[in-house]
């Protein structure tokens, strides 16, 4: 009977005597350097890596992770750990899905608190693969362990956290918002603007809009600064600085809109109607930008004309969105139309008709974060404006598939308003309709209990 005495480097000689495997075999079926490989199995002056276990396993036939648990000797000795080989160790064990790695290793470097800096690494590594959820548990482990509040890593940790978390669960996106915000400023100034922008783009999905002007203020301030100092140092962003700059007029203008202040509204589109003289430098991204702006204050001055009672402008408005041809801009668009119809007693059946067939794609939204809300509120203000001329089938149709967006959101104030706006012309329902809204409702007080 075999002594169990397991160790990386028996299990290896092992599987090449089981193949009939020399080094000089081996060393050309992975393509790892014979001389390389023989120090690696050896351990003479040469650990193993990753990439070299790796090559080893596919040789062998083995699934990937194959040996993982015993490669925590070239990675952790009782004098030091070895970043180099802790981070795609780590890296991969999360990749392969090797948990039970992980946990052990996890415990042995927090023995010293210090050692935090070798986790958040490996986090930006998965999260850069887009392996978001296993970076997610990296991040924790930071946010979890570093005690200096001011700490770049800390900041950083909260944000990337910020970013994996979104969707469109109304309550897992507002808790996001509240967990990473103390922390923005504390980003490197790099991260900054596109983090105020997410930060006003989740606030918007949550029509929280003073916290969308507030946010967005922030990010018309930044991008003022940034701007002068890259007269003196150049900094790596994601886009130009003029976007991030319109984009920050945008949702101001979008949160006084929502916030019935259409004058001041008007005002704030015009500061992102013409941003030429910003662009420095000069590129051809920034002038897109540039021309993606003029478009947008555009629309939004129809939006505004509309939503103050302006019904000579809704067939121009129309036709401007029929032209742009933007699913996106379309939906939001007719929300507009739409909500102005029902305050105003609009008769749009005919914009309606115009763009039967965009509305049919409104459902491609339903996963995404600001459009899912938008499709929502189209289907909210189209049944009231449905009901009011008496199309009942049509306006109870639109109101189920509102209760539905609501649910899905978990946004309760809607859904509660689509319940109260449903019961009010439940007489009116057929038995289908009545069956289908109930089989929501009921299954959303079962996710409840």
């Amino acid at each position: 009977m075999r002594v169990v005495n397991r160790s990386l480097r028996v299990e290896i000689e092992d599987q090449m005597k089981l193949h009939g495997y020399n080094l000089n075999q081996v060393a050309e079926l992975t393509g790892i350097n014979v001389g390389n490989l023989s120090m690696a199995l050896n351990g003479v002056s040469r650990a193993m890596t990753i990439r070299q276990l790796d090559a080893l396993a596919r040789v062998f036939g083995k699934v990937p992770g194959w040996l993982y648990e015993l490669y925590t000797e070239e990675c952790i000795s009782e004098e030091k750990l070895s970043r180099p080989r802790l981070i795609p160790y780590l890296v991969r064990c999360a990749e392969v899905g090797r948990n039970d790695c992980i946990e052990p290793v996890i415990s042995k470097i927090l023995d010293n608190p210090k050692n935090v800096s070798v986790i958040f690494p490996v986090a930006e590594k998965l999260f850069q693969k887009a392996k978001y959820k296993e970076s997610a548990r990296f991040y924790q482990l930071v946010v979890d362990n570093v005690k200096d509040s001011f700490s770049e890593m800390l900041a950083m940790s909260h944000y990337r956290l910020f970013l994996i978390a979104q969707g469109t669960d109304a309550e897992t996106n507002w808790k996001s918002v509240i967990q990473f915000e103390p922390f923005r400023k504390r980003l490197p100034e790099n991260h900054q603007p596109a983090a105020l922008l997410k930060l006003a783009k989740v606030c918007y999905s949550l029509e929280k809009w003073n916290e969308v002007e507030r946010f967005a203020e922030e990010l018309i301030e930044l991008s003022s600064i940034l701007n002068e100092l890259k007269a003196l140092e150049e900094l790596v962003i994601e886009r130009h600085l003029v976007y991030y700059l319109g984009m920050g007029h945008l949702f101001k203008g979008i949160a006084l809109e929502k916030n019935g202040l259409y004058e001041e509204a008007k005002k704030v589109v015009q500061d992102y109607s013409d941003l030429e003289w910003f662009l420095r430098p000069v590129d051809e991204a920034g002038r897109k930008d540039v021309e993606s702006f003029k478009v947008f204050a555009k629309a939004n001055l129809y939006t505004l004309e509309v939503l103050m009672g302006n019904d000579g402008v809704v067939d121009e408005y129309a036709e401007y969105l029929e032209n742009l041809n933007q699913v996106n801009e379309i939906l939001s668009g007719l929300t507009t139309i739409l909500k102005a119809a029902n305050i105003y007693g609009f008769c749009v059946d005919q914009v309606l008709e115009r763009f039967s067939w965009s509305i049919k794609r409104f459902t491609m939204f339903d996963n995404d974060l600001i459009n899912s809300g938008r499709h929502l509120w189209f289907r909210y203000h189209k049944a009231v404006y449905e009901f009011t001329n008496g199309r009942m089938n049509e306006g109870i149709d639109d109101t189920i598939c509102c209760l539905s967006l609501a649910k899905k959101m978990n946004r309760h104030e809607d859904f509660v308003r689509c319940v109260s706006l449903f019961e009010k012309h439940r007489g009116q329902a057929s038995m289908q309709q009545i069956k289908h809204y109930q089989s929501i409702v009921i299954r959303g007080e079962m996710q409840e209990k």
